[in-house]
C-alpha cells in the first residue's frame, strides 16, 4: 500500500498549489518555501512518469493529468477535514454563507425564527456580497450556502430550491415613472441598477421585447438592496427581485409601473456538500426555510416566463 499512495504531504501539496494555480500561494498557506513545494511535485511527477504542470513563464497550469489528480484530491482531502472536524467542531452549528441583500430582506428574520424554534442547530451566519454567487467548499469555511443560480450543480453538491427569482420594475409612488403609460416612457425616467453589467433590467426588457429602451444610462449600485432603497427615495425606476421588495410593495412604498414580472430562470438555493456529516441537519434547515417563503403572486401582475 505505501508503494502505492505517495506521502500525503506532497498530495496536499500539489492540491493546494492546483487549487491556486500558484506555488507562492501554496507556500503561504502551507507554510512552506516554494523549493518545497515545488521538490514535492517534481517527486509525484516522478513517481506518476507525466508532467502534472504546464510552466508558462511565471504561470502554470494543470495538464490533464494533473486535472483529474485534483479533482479527485479536492474531494478526497475535504473528506479528511470533515472527518477531523468531527472532533475539533460542534457538529450542531452550521457556518451558512448568504448573500447581502437577501441576507438584510428575509434570511435574518427566517433565521431568528428558527433560533427560537430549533434547539438542536445554530446557524453561524456570514452575510457576503458577492456580484455572482458563488462558493468553494473546498477551501472556504461553510457547511452551507444561499445561492442565486440556475440549480445546475456539481456532482458533489446536493441543493435545495427555496424560491424563484422573478423581476419587476418598482418606483416610488411620486415619481414619474408610477404613470408610465408605454415602455418607450422608461427612456424619460432614471434607470436604477443594481449591478454593474445591467444585466437585470436587460432581461426584463428583452423578455418584453422593448427594443426601443436603451438601457445604457442610469445609476449603478453594488446589490439589490441599494437599488431598491433609491427607488423609495424617487431616485429613478428600479428592476428588482419581487419576493425581496415585497414589504415595500405590500405596504404602497413601491409601485409597479409595468406589472410585468418575468422569470429568469434562476432561484435561491440551499448548498452544501454532498459529503457533509451535517448534511442532515443544513436539509433540515434548508425545508424550514422554506417553508416560510413568502407567497408572491399579486393581484394584477403578469407571471412571464424568460
Amino acid at each position: 500500500m505505501s508503494e502505492r499512495i505517495p506521502a500525503l504531504q506532497a498530495l496536499r501539496a500539489f492540491e493546494v498549489t492546483a487549487r491556486y494555480g500558484s506555488f507562492t500561494r501554496a507556500a503561504q498557506e502551507l507554510a512552506l518555501t516554494q523549493g518545497a513545494i515545488s521538490h514535492h511535485i517534481k517527486t509525484l511527477e516522478a513517481l506518476f512518469d507525466c508532467a502534472l504542470f504546464e510552466r508558462r513563464g511565471p504561470r502554470i497550469a494543470l495538464t490533464e493529468p494533473g486535472r483529474l489528480l485534483a479533482q479527485e484530491l479536492k474531494v478526497g482531502f475535504k473528506i479528511i477535514e470533515n472527518a477531523c472536524g468531527l472532533l475539533r467542531q460542534d457538529r450542531n452549528v452550521i457556518r451558512l454563507k448568504a448573500p447581502s441583500t437577501l441576507t438584510v430582506r428575509w434570511l435574518l428574520n427566517v433565521l431568528e425564527q428558527f433560533r427560537q424554534d430549533d434547539t438542536h442547530s445554530r446557524v453561524q451566519l456570514s452575510s457576503v456580497w458577492m456580484d455572482i454567487d458563488h462558493v468553494d467548499f473546498y477551501s472556504e469555511p461553510f457547511e452551507a450556502a444561499i445561492l442565486l443560480a440556475d440549480g445546475r450543480f456539481s456532482a458533489d453538491i446536493d441543493s435545495l430550491k427555496l424560491f424563484d427569482e422573478w423581476l419587476v420594475p418598482v418606483c416610488s409612488p411620486n415619481h414619474p415613472g408610477a404613470t408610465a403609460q408605454d415602455l418607450s416612457d422608461l427612456n424619460h425616467c432614471e434607470l436604477l441598477h443594481p449591478s454593474a453589467d445591467r444585466r437585470d433590467w436587460r432581461r426584463w426588457l428583452t423578455r418584453l421585447g422593448a427594443t426601443q429602451v436603451t438601457i445604457e444610462r442610469g445609476q449603478l449600485f453594488d446589490t439589490l438592496d441599494q437599488g431598491i432603497s433609491a427607488a423609495q427615495q424617487g431616485a429613478g425606476v428600479a428592476v428588482v427581485d419581487l419576493l425581496l421588495a415585497l414589504g415595500e410593495i405590500d405596504s404602497g412604498r413601491l409601485v409597479l409601473p409595468f406589472p410585468q414580472a418575468v422569470s429568469t430562470a434562476e432561484g435561491y438555493y440551499l448548498t452544501w456538500p454532498r459529503s457533509s456529516p451535517q448534511a442532515r441537519q443544513v436539509r433540515a434547515l434548508g425545508e424550514f426555510l422554506r417553508a416560510r417563503v413568502p407567497q408572491t403572486p399579486l393581484h394584477g401582475v403578469d407571471y412571464l416566463y424568460d
